[in-house]
């Protein structure tokens, strides 16, 4: 079947080719190698990319695996691996579509861009940050570490310190943008406009996930903004501002702050600040509240969940209710952990959010795992399962976590200090230089067969997370190839994915690289304290 359709596509091509793309001499009809020519007046012009596509034997029935080879275009849709987030060559393919189209597709795909995201650095703060965050409550809690749950929001935090950022100056402002992985307070700011507007936006109207975010800033009645300071937070970070009484009235400021923080997360966020956060002393806060749910693609039917034995990192276990499936699974087995992919339902939104699970193979092997992920630059990106594999055991627990964190200390412990010491200059009134004095963060976040909820909240001076059937599998693939003529037939054993011990999960948009939240479970049965 592929080799017909392919000798008639060759001949077509070779009458009318597309636009800005030239095929190259290839001996192998089911791969053709393809130059790509960025067009002119666009991001990509004079620049020059190739293209591998693979087609299997039942094409066009079936979709080519259409990829950039290395180095792929800088795009907040292209991976760093190459593999192309366009639906056509996924979900949406059709067997009317020819090479030519999706060649088409992916020039007006490049053309329309109007960033280059710089999405490897500011993954890799993520998960730096998620080593530190688990291995500080690891410690604190190392009488129950068993039950050491985590999550919080990466990019609630980098939204709160990015506007820090705006506000500094000096030493200080050339600290907080090597944390953050920028060169400029110009380009983060163009970066963090753009998650606020684009890849934050609420896709629920769209039958995409629903997601919120906002931003706020309480600011004593004594102080007023700098004009510059106050232009960044309204056009670039959309921060409301309210004018209180710090040293009068600080707990009603506390009560303000609060209920602000639970109106913004659905309810699942009470208590964002403590009782003694807010004293006479007290200049500003910022505050950040981020709010996700989603469904899954392919929910999972609840009366199939039972209770299996969870392995605990001290070598117990616990009987916790795991999901189940029978269908194929974006899995795939690295060297000593899985990586599952569960997709959220997208509807007409252009973004695709997933939910990862990187599942260590030994049982106790999450510590370790983590060590790996943070300490590995680029990690995510070339981590990722793309295709969809058969399961013959496919088991994932169902959860709820909330935590709430001071992440003074953690964020001390990643050098960053000199915010915390002074060169906030730059955000109110003449010669009035302001420290961060604390930084409070919670979230909460349930996954189960529907798919997964999580809210966060952030103040400087929280992030929540369930896992259920209805949304938020490492296996070891043998494939045999036969060649026969230009056909190509794939043989592939069943997989086992059993999330059966402590495994790190985030969610994440793949659009922009941003994590929304990641944590790590260690007892799906743990209640953390909110």
């Amino acid at each position: 079947m592929a080799c017909n359709r392919l000798h008639t596509e060759l001949g077509n091509w070779q009458v009318n080719p597309p636009s800005g793309f030239n095929l190259e001499p290839s001996d192998y009809l089911q791969r053709w190698l393809i130059e790509v020519n960025g067009a002119p007046g666009t991001l990509y012009a004079n620049e020059t990319y190739q293209l591998q596509a693979e087609f299997p034997e039942h094409y066009p029935i079936k979709a080519p695996q259409v990829i950039f080879l290395p180095p792929a275009p800088l795009h907040p849709d292209i991976y760093r691996d190459g593999h192309i987030c366009l639906d056509i060559l996924y979900d949406s393919w059709s067997p009317t579509m020819t090479v030519s189209s999706i060649c088409i597709s992916i020039l007006s795909m490049l053309s329309s861009s109007t960033v280059k995201f710089p999405s490897s650095e500011m993954m890799d703060v993520p998960l730096i940050l998620s080593k530190h965050v688990f291995f500080s409550k690891f410690k604190a809690d190392e009488d129950e570490s068993n039950n050491a749950n985590m999550v919080f929001s990466p990019v609630s935090i980098q939204i709160i310190f990015a506007l820090i950022a705006a506000g500094s100056s000096g030493s200080t402002l050339d600290q907080l943008l090597a944390f953050l992985k920028f060169n400029s307070v110009e380009e983060l700011n163009s970066v963090y406009s753009r998650v606020i507007t684009d890849v934050l936006a609420d896709g629920s109207p769209m039958g995409g996930p629903r997601l919120s975010v906002t931003n706020w800033a309480w600011v004593d009645q004594s102080l007023s903004f700098k004009h510059s300071f106050k232009q960044v937070m309204d056009n670039v970070y959309k921060a409301a501002s309210a004018s209180v009484d710090f040293r009068n009235k600080g707990d009603e400021v506390t009560g303000e702050v609060n209920k602000w923080a639970e109106e913004k997360t659905n309810g699942l966020i009470k208590q964002i600040l403590p009782p003694v956060a807010v004293n006479s002393g007290t200049s500003l806060i910022l505050a950040n509240a981020l709010y996700f749910k989603g469904a899954w693609t392919e929910k999972l039917n609840a009366s199939d969940t039972k209770d299996h034995e969870f392995h605990l990192l001290n070598g117990g276990s616990v009987q916790a209710p795991l999901m189940t499936s029978k269908k194929r699974q974006y899995v795939k087995a690295f060297d000593g952990f899985q990586v599952l992919r569960l997709r959220y339902k997208q509807g007409e939104d252009k973004r695709f959010l997933n939910m990862y699970v990187y599942l260590p193979n030994a049982r106790d092997g999450l510590p370790t795992l983590l060590e790996k992920i943070s300490s590995e630059p680029g990690f995510l990106d070339r981590h990722v399962p793309y295709e969809k594999v058969k399961v013959h055991e496919f088991l994932i627990p169902k959860f709820k976590i909330s935590l709430g964190i001071e992440a003074l200390e953690v964020l001390k412990g990643l050098e960053l200090t000199l915010p915390f010491k002074g060169g906030l200059t730059e955000m109110v009134g003449e010669n009035y230089p302001l420290a961060v004095a604390n930084v409070f963060h919670k979230a909460f976040i349930e996954v189960n067969e529907e798919g997964a909820e999580a809210p966060a909240a952030k103040a400087f001076h929280k992030a929540f997370i369930e896992v259920n059937e209805e949304a938020p599998v490492a296996p070891a693939v043998t494939v045999a190839t036969m060649m026969f003529g230009c056909s190509m037939m794939k043989v592939e054993e069943e997989i086992d994915f059993v999330a059966d011990h402590p495994f790190m999960f985030l969610v994440k948009d793949e659009t922009a690289g941003v994590v929304l939240f990641v944590g790590t479970l260690l007892n799906p049965l743990a209640v953390s304290p909110s």
